[in-house]
């Protein structure tokens, strides 16, 4: 009985057409799916912990794939990653520190006052603009590397806000960097003298 149905309408334009629409849609779909996942996409960026860089209320940004895929992270980055404390949720944040970087913690609860915390293989340290309302590595420390989704890079929405996210550190995190880079100088000047 299928063989008579199929006999019948095989050679319909109307069928053919849909055919050729269906995996039109497909191949879209396919198409979208894969710039998805490893290119770019979109994200909603809410909550306090990241202002003045984004509302509270929701900020719509451009997030893209390659840089985390290829390693290419860097300090200053703002990063979107699978919340260490709950998988099911996404955090925006940015990076302070990568693997065998000194990052320096003015305050925290968990890790102390004027604490200096050197993160390790395989982790960085995520955390958010507004150092005062920022649930991040002062709280459940280094965050695994893999748990990067992307580069958050342009804001977008909205409109009158619109442009690219700047890579830039906080004041006292600079200052840090700055102290390090000097002391790798002397160490580096000490072992040339030897």
């Amino acid at each position: 009985m299928a063989t008579r149905f199929w006999a019948r309408y095989k050679a319909s334009p109307l069928l053919a057409e849909l055919g050729g629409k269906t995996a039109y849609f497909i191949k879209a779909v396919a198409a979208i799916y894969i710039v998805r996942e490893n290119l770019v996409e979109f994200t909603v960026c809410v909550g306090p912990s990241m202002m003045p860089t984004f509302n509270p209320r929701g900020d719509i940004a451009l997030l893209e794939h390659v840089t985390v895929w290829s390693g290419r992270v860097e300090v200053g980055d703002v990063v979107l990653a699978r919340s260490a404390q709950n998988p099911r949720h996404m955090v925006c944040k940015r990076v302070l520190g990568l693997e065998g970087d000194s990052v320096y913690v003015p305050s925290s609860t968990k890790l102390g006052l004027g604490r200096t915390v050197t993160v390790p293989r395989g982790h960085v340290w995520l955390q958010g603009d507004n150092f005062n309302n920022s649930t991040d590595s002062r709280h459940y420390g280094p965050v695994p590397y893999a748990l990067l989704r992307g580069r958050v890079f342009l804001k977008v929405w909205p409109i009158w806000e619109s442009g690219w996210i700047e890579n830039k550190l906080p004041p006292w995190q600079e200052e840090e960097m700055q102290r390090q880079r000097h002391r790798r100088q002397r160490e580096a000047a000490a072992r040339l003298d030897r």
